[in-house]
Order: C-alpha cells, then sequence, then structure tokens
C-alpha cells in the first residue's frame, strides 16, 4: 500500500463490487494490496520475477475466488495474503520436482541498490519461519499485531515477542554483512 491502509468499509465496498464482476473494484483492490502482496511473495520464494509473476496470477484468479471470501472479522487482507501464500507455496513445490545438476551462477554481478536487498532477503531467511512470517506480515504487509495473532491463531502477546525477537535477531545478521542502517546519533 502506498499510503495509510484502507478503511476497512472501502475494501468491504470494493469486495462486494468484485463479487459482483465489478472491473473497477478489482482495479481498486489491485491498487491497495499489490505491494503488500508481493512483497509477503517475495519473502516466501525470493525471486523478484516469480514474486512479480505470482502476484498477478493472484489478481487475476481474484475475480472467481473473491466469492469465497467470507468477512468473519477476519480482515481481506489476511484472506487475500493466505491466497498469496498458497499460491507461492505451490511455485516452490512446482520448482523443486526440476532436478537440477548443478547450482546456476550468477552471469552479472549485482547492483549496488540490489546488494543491499540480497542482504536483507538473506538475513530474513535465517530467521526462525515464525519470527520471518511475523516481520514480514508487519512491516511488508502493514498488518497491526492483533490482525497477525488473528491470521496466525497466536496471542497478540506472542506477536509481539516472535516481532521484538525478529527485528533484533535482523538487526544482528544486517550487520553481520555490513548492511545494517547507519543511524546518525543526535548530540545531548
Amino acid at each position: 500500500m502506498t499510503g495509510a491502509p484502507a478503511d476497512r468499509d472501502q475494501v468491504g465496498a470494493a469486495v462486494g463490487r468484485a463479487r459482483r464482476g465489478d472491473r473497477d473494484a478489482l482495479r481498486t483492490l489491485y491498487l491497495l494490496y499489490a505491494n503488500p502482496v508481493y512483497g509477503y511473495v517475495n519473502s516466501i520464494v525470493h525471486d523478484h520475477y516469480a514474486a512479480e509473476d505470482i502476484t498477478q496470477q493472484v489478481f487475476a484468479k481474484l475475480l472467481d475466488a473473491i466469492s469465497g471470501y467470507d468477512d468473519r472479522g477476519t480482515p481481506f487482507i489476511a484472506w487475500l495474503l493466505r491466497l498469496a501464500r498458497n499460491a507461492a507455496i505451490d511455485h516452490l513445490r512446482a520448482r523443486r520436482t526440476l532436478p537440477l545438476d548443478e547450482v546456476p551462477e550468477r552471469t552479472a554481478p549485482a547492483l549496488d541498490g540490489h546488494e543491499h536487498l540480497d542482504e536483507l532477503r538473506s538475513a530474513l531467511a535465517e530467521l526462525p519461519a515464525e519470527q520471518r512470517e511475523v516481520v514480514v506480515l508487519r512491516h511488508l504487509a502493514g498488518l497491526t499485531p492483533a490482525e497477525i495473532a488473528t491470521r496466525t491463531g497466536r496471542s497478540e502477546s506472542a506477536v509481539h515477542g516472535l516481532h521484538h525477537r525478529g527485528r533484533r535477531a535482523l538487526r544482528a545478521g544486517l550487520a553481520r554483512r555490513d548492511a545494517a542502517p547507519h543511524i546518525a546519533l543526535r548530540a545531548a
């Protein structure tokens, strides 16, 4: 999402219109949620191009799939991220069945801006799955701790603990790679 999280009423109205086949409503949902879906999928597949393709597939199938969304207090984004997660896992399963004789090497050096992104991905990959999921849902999908608790079936205090430990471990992993953000200290 580019700005503040979408108003629940706005999303509910767009979902209702999309269920009736309104393509403008689907476009609205895409504009609201394409970035968080892409970020979440990319954290699973660790491949920028595959994440873009999977994100497009999720939204292409949304017109048919949206009839399965039932708002029982679960935010639409949580339901949409579950669809995205399933699509990402399907992608990984399909890719896993192809045997490789050897691991392909990078043919071109990474760009400066991409090096930091690669370091972030590597540091995220080192986190335990529970911490990584909470950090990604909080910072890439923009969910609140309460929404993450609902989505993952954990208590809100457990989500806070996982988030705190995940951020601390992520910071340490980035520091080991000399890729941690540099913060200027102010004189007191």
